[in-house]
């Protein structure tokens, strides 16, 4: 005898889908913060720039995201991972300090053309995290930080 595939069927299968998935969770634990290797530490950045770094920056490119609500419901949280574990292989600010110069200068330049092109903070992102979509005025600002630090002479990298 066949089993007839009715709309009630799959809706049942994708309900129990959608249940079983909830079990595979996404490991939401953040280290430590680290001064002697962290930007903000290292910079000296003010506290408005500061401030634009933690909320537009810091959730995909450091080691201290923060996890919403929404982020313990899969698949939307594996995405989100997803995201945040690609954006801290990009650029992770937590480890800024074990960056080699050409590195920092390197990163510092794609910061400010993503953020004059207005493609940081991602769409997707702000979409979720109004606080994150930053005002002319807060781009300009952290341009202006961010050209001020590529800007200034870096200590001779040690020769190994």
């Amino acid at each position: 005898m066949k089993k007839k595939l009715t709309l009630k069927n799959i809706s049942i299968f994708l309900v129990f889908l959608f249940l079983v998935i909830q079990s595979i969770r996404i490991d939401k634990t953040t280290e430590p913060v680290n001064s002697s290797t962290d930007f903000i530490a290292l910079t000296s950045a003010n506290a408005e720039v500061v401030n634009t770094l933690k909320i537009a920056c810091y959730d995909c490119h450091s080691n201290q995201p923060t996890y919403p609500w929404y982020t313990n419901i899969a698949p939307v949280s594996w995405w989100i991972k997803h995201h945040i574990n690609e954006g801290s292989h990009h650029l992770n600010f937590s480890i800024w300090g074990t960056y080699k110069d050409k590195r920092k200068h390197h990163k510092l330049e794609e910061c400010i053309e993503m953020v004059e092109e207005g493609e940081m903070p991602m769409s997707s992102y702000t979409l979720m995290h109004g606080e994150a979509k930053l005002t002319d005025a807060q781009k300009l600002q952290l341009v202006g930080f961010l050209k001020l630090k590529n800007a200034m002479p870096q200590p001779e990298e040690e020769q190994h």
